[in-house]
């Protein structure tokens, strides 16, 4: 039998589904975004969508999914990143996601308050992570192949270099940064963004850890593992890669499962 959220809405739900642009600021800079609302008057929960970097992956069908099972859902780019002013930086992007899940339930008023929730993918899921432990009224977070920046930050100087490269080699799409000063900015405040570190304030909230076994960009080992057991919440390994790009109707699935429990 298919799920609700693989099935269209009633067509007689007013209003109907719709995707309205939005623009909202964040320390002065507008930032662009999408807000996939579902049919019927609500009042809807809210899911803000965090991608990753540079965002090549803005995890779409999941937005569209969650719409499908009643979620709002808002995908929205960084500043300095695909168009939007600013500098692009790890702490700017922490303040973006941050100011989006305080702006999120006013963007319509057919939007719960009340039901706010943070999933992340990669940097989005770092990111997820520093938000909800940061604003206590994030009902529930998801991170799904989370990148520990500051467990990384103290890894041997193999992997920093590999780090190094990957921040140099995907900077197109962004402005105002350089590969070395997103590295430095990583060493900077490596013991301060440690994920595990976030366990304490993340007790008594649902969190959801999901990683794919054959991550090569988060390795499980380093960056999933250490973060299950310090916050003994749920967790799952799927078969795939860092974009679950064989098993997204698995990982969509998962993620709606862990919200029904927990908005």
């Amino acid at each position: 039998m298919e799920e609700r959220w693989q099935l269209d809405p009633d067509p007689a739900l007013r209003p109907v589904a719709r995707t309205p642009e939005v623009r909202f600021d964040s320390q002065g800079v507008p930032l662009l975004g999408v807000l996939h609302l579902p049919a019927g008057p609500g009042p809807h929960p809210v899911v803000v969508l965090l991608h990753g970097f540079p965002g090549n992956e803005r995890n779409f069908d999941l937005a569209q999914a969650l719409r499908r099972a009643g979620y709002a859902a808002l995908v929205f780019h960084y500043r300095g990143s695909w168009g939007v002013g600013g500098a692009y930086s790890w702490s700017n992007v922490l303040a973006d996601a941050a100011r989006a899940v305080a702006v999120a339930p006013r963007l319509d008023p057919s939007l719960d308050a009340a039901r706010v929730a943070v999933v992340g993918h990669s940097l989005g899921g770092f990111a997820a992570l520093h938000t909800a432990a940061a604003d206590p009224s994030v009902r529930a977070v998801a991170a799904l192949a989370s990148f520990d920046f500051g467990a990384t930050a103290e890894e041997p100087a193999d992997v920093l270099q590999q780090a190094r490269a990957m921040f140099a080699s995907d900077l197109l799409p962004l402005q105002g940064t350089s590969g070395d000063a997103l590295f430095e900015e990583m060493m900077a405040n490596g013991s301060a963004w440690r994920l595990a570190d976030l366990a304490p304030r993340l007790a008594g909230r649902p969190v959801l850890l999901v990683a794919g076994e054959h991550d090569t960009v988060a390795p499980p080992a380093r960056h999933h593992r250490p973060l299950v057991e310090a916050y003994r919440q749920e967790a799952l390994t799927l078969p795939s890669d860092h974009a679950f790009s064989g098993h997204r109707i698995a990982l969509t699935r998962a993620v709606i499962e862990f919200l029904d429990r927990s908005m």
